[in-house]
C-alpha cells in the first residue's frame, strides 16, 4: 500500500473489464466533392465469414501493442486503399461499447484523393458516399431491442440475496436506421453514425 500513489501516477482510466473484450478502431471518411462533403461508407465484401454484405465504416481490431488511432488508419489503408498522408484525422469520438462486450474507437477524419482509392475486394465489396446534408436532415427511424440477463446454469443462486428469485436489472439499446437510395445503414455502424450527426447539429 505504500506504493500505491506512486503506482496510479502516470494511470488513465479506461473501461472496466476492457481486457476481456474485444477492441477495434474505425474511421468516419469525409470526402470532398464539389464542394460539398460526404461521409464514405463500405460494402463489406459477400465472401467474408462475418457479416458479409453489410454496410460499414473502414476499420478493424486493435492489435496487440497498437493504439486505437494506429489501428483507424492502418485498417483504413487496408481496406480502402487510402495512403496515410491522405488520412487527416480531426479528432476521436465517443466510445461506444456494445452489450456484446465490444468496444470500438471511432475517429472522424477527411479522406483525400478519393478517386484514386484502390479498395481491397477481398473484404470490401465497395464504396460509396453519402452527403452530410441529406444525412442531417434526414429522419432515421430508431428502434429498441430488450436486454435481460439469463444466468447459465452453474450461477451460484444460494449465494445472493433472493437466491433465483433475484430480479436481475433489465435494459434496452437502440438500434438506428438510415436509408440513402439502396443501401440500408444500420446497427453500429448507424450508432456510430447518429453520434457523429448529433454532436454537429449542436
Amino acid at each position: 500500500m505504500k506504493n500505491l500513489k506512486k503506482k496510479f501516477e502516470n494511470y488513465t482510466p479506461y473501461i472496466n473489464g476492457y481486457k476481456n473484450m474485444k477492441r477495434a478502431s474505425v474511421l468516419i471518411p469525409l470526402v470532398k466533392e464539389n464542394n460539398s462533403y460526404s461521409i464514405l461508407f463500405q460494402l463489406r465484401s459477400k465472401t467474408m465469414s462475418h457479416q458479409p454484405g453489410e454496410i460499414c465504416f473502414p476499420g478493424g481490431k486493435i492489435e496487440a501493442n497498437e493504439t486505437p488511432l494506429e489501428a483507424c488508419i492502418r485498417e483504413t489503408c487496408e481496406e480502402i486503399g487510402a495512403c496515410e498522408a491522405d488520412i487527416e484525422i480531426i479528432s476521436p469520438l465517443d466510445i461506444y461499447v456494445s452489450h456484446a462486450n465490444l468496444i470500438i474507437h471511432p475517429f472522424v477524419g477527411y479522406v483525400k484523393n478519393y478517386e484514386t482509392l484502390k479498395i481491397n475486394k477481398s473484404e470490401v465489396d465497395h464504396i460509396f458516399l453519402v452527403p452530410i446534408n441529406y444525412l442531417l436532415s434526414y429522419d432515421a427511424t430508431c428502434y429498441t431491442n430488450d436486454v435481460k440477463v439469463i444466468p447459465n446454469k452453474s450461477f451460484p443462486y444460494d449465494k445472493i440475496p433472493h437466491k433465483d428469485e433475484y430480479k436481475f436489472a433489465e435494459g434496452e439499446y437502440p438500434v438506428w436506421f438510415y436509408e440513402y437510395k439502396d443501401y440500408v445503414i444500420w446497427g453500429i455502424t448507424a450508432r456510430i453514425l447518429e453520434n457523429f450527426l448529433e454532436f454537429i447539429r449542436e
